[in-house]
């Protein structure tokens, strides 16, 4: 089944989009992957997201327009994939959309929000889509989050010999842990680049919305009674499953941190980035992790990776490619996935890390031109086989 994923992260930064050939085989989905591409949002789309998020506050009419204005760039970069992988013959896309809200309170997610239409791109594309994928998760009770952790456990085994780890380093951080006779864990730990982000972007007035090879952080000092006060966070302190997101880590709550102390951008910026890395480190060690490997955009953060590393020693730590993916490609590539799993009726969703109380199918259908013909009942793949990789 030729099969299109995408997803634009928390960082918004741009769209990630993956053509597959997917196809289960007994216990095993099998994988041909064709190609990646990663699709800036033009800049007045990318301001207007960036101030209708939280804190800020917005207009029904606003929700309406960013909905139609992101679905439509979702569709123009679906269906240029469909020419250049399939020769303009795709069967479904699966998009995650733009996240502008995940509502928590306390250890519970109550509600999650992605815009971008996906009208549009089955009207463009002429494929099933599939969308709004996270609210079936969190109707079950979980957190709709983190969904990666299926692609997760699917490639790094659900019984392994020791205790591995996926770690996502995007504007949030989330992990998944496998070990011997234990239920696969997953969960967001916190702030990766959302934070570091919002503070460069700001004091920049824009000119740069993110360190670009940790060069600020390299730069500046660590205040230790000020990293002290951020790790005071009561949302650490939570158990898993759990999941968070700019709803609390945003801008205003890195000054009222800060209060009345006088820091310069770069040091707050190096504090924010051991921030990061003081709290993923914490949990791989209480976890027992004995290898992990790491995508999103942290991974392109030299500084914050020394950090890490620094913290954790004897731990192996590796690109989340050694696994046959790129790791800019992982996401979409787990939405080509749950878009596949969603038309054959198979659950997308592994209890034990979103929280939820069962196995979900997950998402909502928009029937494409052609009406789709699938099997149904299978049982949902133990592995994922990866045929044919994309380069890194």
């Amino acid at each position: 089944m030729r099969v299109i994923g995408m997803i634009s992260g928390t960082s918004f930064d741009a769209i990630e989009a993956v053509a597959a050939d997917l196809e289960l085989a007994e216990d095993a989905l099998l994988a041909e992957l064709h190609e990646h591409v990663s699709a800036d949002y033009e800049p007045e789309l990318h301001a207007a997201i960036a101030a209708s998020l939280p804190p800020a506050s917005t207009s029904v009419e606003e929700v309406c327009r960013l909905d139609t204005a992101i679905g439509r760039r979702f569709a123009e970069v679906a269906a240029e994939l469909a020419v250049s992988a399939f020769g303009g013959e795709v069967d479904v896309v699966c998009s995650h959309g733009q996240t502008v809200y995940h509502w928590v309170e306390g250890a519970s997610a109550l509600g999650t929000l992605q815009l971008g239409q996906p009208a549009f791109i089955a009207e463009s594309t002429g494929a099933t889509v599939v969308g709004d994928v996270r609210a079936r998760d969190v109707a079950a009770g979980g957190h709709g989050a983190p969904l990666a952790s299926l692609l997760d456990v699917l490639l790094l085994g659900r019984n392994p010999d020791r205790v591995r780890g996926s770690l996502n380093l995007g504007g949030i951080s989330n992990v998944t842990v496998v070990g011997p006779d234990r239920a696969p864990l997953a969960y967001d730990i916190g702030p990766a680049n959302a934070l570091m982000d919002a503070v460069l972007s700001d004091a920049t007035e824009g000119r740069e919305t993110f360190d670009a090879g940790g060069e600020h952080a390299a730069r500046g000092v660590v205040d230790p009674e000020l990293l002290g006060v951020f790790l005071d966070e009561p949302y650490y302190s939570l158990p898993a499953p759990k999941s968070t997101g700019k709803e609390l880590f945003h801008l205003a709550y890195v000054r009222e941190q800060v209060g009345d102390r006088r820091i310069e951008t770069d040091d707050l910026l190096a504090t924010l980035t051991a921030l990061t890395a003081e709290t993923v480190a914490a949990e791989l060690r209480r976890l027992d992790v004995a290898d992990v490997v790491v995508a999103g955009g942290g991974t392109r953060n030299p500084t914050l990776m020394g950090e890490l590393t620094q913290r954790l020693p004897g731990l192996t730590i590796e690109p989340f490619d050694v696994l046959g993916v790129p790791e800019a490609a992982k996401e979409a590539l787990l939405f080509a996935v749950i878009g596949f799993l969603t038309v054959h009726g198979i659950p997308g969703t592994i209890p034990s890390c979103t929280g939820a109380a069962h196995p979900s199918i997950l998402g909502a259908i928009v029937p494409g031109r052609v009406p789709l013909s699938v099997a149904s009942g299978a049982d949902p793949p133990a592995r994922l086989e990866i045929r044919t990789p994309l380069p890194g």
